[in-house]
């Protein structure tokens, strides 16, 4: 009797941690696993480019966990520079770009996400790059090292701060150009303008309202500005930080559904509602969010990695449920750190809740103990429950990991009563004798509780 036969598209965090939790569930004469990546290397971290460009992170190897010849020793077949061109449902087939047709009993889509790019003229100009692949890193890091010294950064959110950080230490003057008010506008407004305090004291020039109208080339075609409404910015780099879309065209053309979102359409399993024989999981899978219930987008790797080994859980016939994401993230530019989970004020009230929001300002350490720094901790609850929503941290070194703790709250259902009272460590080189996070759960149990 022939092995059932797994076919994976996409050889990133997703798509490796369904074919890897698969084999380590079925051998390979019950499962054969073969995982198409269109680039030259698979199970890299995305997230590290930012610091790998900034040197930070000197070997570009180090963002590699594990490599095709690694899969090879679990049986698991890696077949890189390979792209998948069309998925037939109907056969259970898969044709390449080399004109081969792969068969497939489970099909696991893990195509990932695409850097957001608006209908700009000159967006696809030299010069111009996203920060998605190792060879946009590369790219970066050869736009520096040929002299690049100015650069435009487009956007405001995680990529879009991290590398404004990484190009200011590297010695370019940056200009970060944003659609909206504020720079990360998933934080409430009085947090996002501490953030864009942090960043115009550091150095770097923040263009607020102001979306990008042209990126304007020289007569090679080279990047020499970007101009907006308000003005043209002159550069030599620009780097797109406008956010992750979910690259879904060879699933919605295959027939696969598609989600609100714009992402595949999947259960909790990881299966498509629409075709139960393929999986999709990362970034370009839609997921929901676990307090509001609501469909939704969240491109973080932490998320790919988890749906990835619940698709090759199911795959390899243990059950397993994906539960829900709450948008937890942590980022820095300088030496501020910048953390959110959960809901915004905004965010909360559109979702139907009577929130009620508390804002404290605490210290990273006892107040009299060496390398104490500021930080703001947010938190939002539901007035009458008491039960927590969603938080925001912005301060110096150390703060921003604080919000796992109120991730792990919020995860709970906890009240801000109950978590006031929760038994969190202390020692002054590390916090004041009540942290900072339960320091605002006790100010926002005390105004419930009148």
């Amino acid at each position: 009797m022939s092995a059932d036969r797994l076919l994976v598209i996409g050889g990133d965090a997703a798509g490796m941690s369904a074919a890897a939790q698969a084999r380590r569930l079925r051998p390979a004469g019950e499962l054969a696993i073969t995982v198409l990546e269109q680039g030259p290397e698979v199970s890299y971290s995305a997230c590290g480019i930012p610091y790998w460009v900034g040197g930070v992170v000197s070997d570009r190897d180090r963002l590699i966990a594990r490599t095709p010849r690694d899969f090879a020793a679990q049986d698991i077949d890696v077949r890189t520079g390979t792209r998948a061109e069309a998925i037939d449902l109907d056969a259970g087939t898969v044709r390449t770009d080399t004109g081969g047709m792969l068969g497939y009993d489970r099909l696991v889509v893990a195509t990932g996400g695409r850097p957001l790019r608006p209908p700009v003229p000159g967006l696809d100009a030299e010069g111009v790059h996203g920060v998605h692949r190792l060879a946009d890193g590369a790219d970066i890091r050869a736009a520096v090292a040929a002299g690049a010294r100015r650069a435009v950064v487009l956007g405001g959110g995680y990529i879009g701060l991290e590398m404004a950080d990484v190009l200011h230490g590297r010695g370019l003057s940056v200009t970060v150009v944003l659609a909206d008010p504020l720079p990360m506008s998933l934080l409430d407004a009085d947090m996002g303008e501490r953030v864009c305090k942090a960043m115009g004291d550091m150095g770097i020039d923040v263009q607020p309202n102001q979306p990008v109208r042209e990126v304007e080339t020289d007569a090679d075609g080279v990047v020499r500005a970007v101009r907006t409404d308000a003005g043209s910015y002159p550069c030599d780099l620009v780097v797109l930080g406008l956010g992750m879309g979910p690259e879904a065209g060879l699933a919605q053309e295959a027939g696969l559904r598609l989600g609100e979102t714009g992402a595949v359409d999947v259960d909790r399993s990881q299966r498509s509602r629409s075709h139960p024989e393929v999986f999709a999981a990362g970034d370009c899978a839609q997921t929901y969010h676990r307090l509001t219930g609501e469909p939704a987008h969240v491109a973080l790797g932490t998320h790919a990695n988890k749906q990835g080994r619940v698709a090759g859980s199911v795959i390899g016939g243990r059950p397993a449920r994906f539960a829900g994401v709450l948008g937890t993230a942590l980022t820095k530019v300088g030496e501020l750190e910048v953390a959110r989970t959960g809901l915004c004020t905004s965010e909360a009230e559109a979702a139907g809740y009577d929130c009620r929001v508390e804002t404290i300002e605490g210290t990273t350490r006892a107040g009299y103990y060496p390398g104490a720094d500021p930080m703001t901790v947010k938190l939002i609850s539901d007035r009458g429950s008491g039960r927590l929503l969603g938080a925001q941290i912005v301060g110096g070194p150390t703060s921003g990991k604080r919000i796992d703790v109120l991730a792990t709250a919020i995860w709970a259902g906890l009240t801000a009563e109950e978590f006031a009272g929760s038994d969190l460590s202390y020692a002054p080189p590390f916090s004041p004798t009540y942290d900072p996070v339960v320091v605002v759960a006790r100010v926002a149990s005390r105004v419930e509780q009148g």
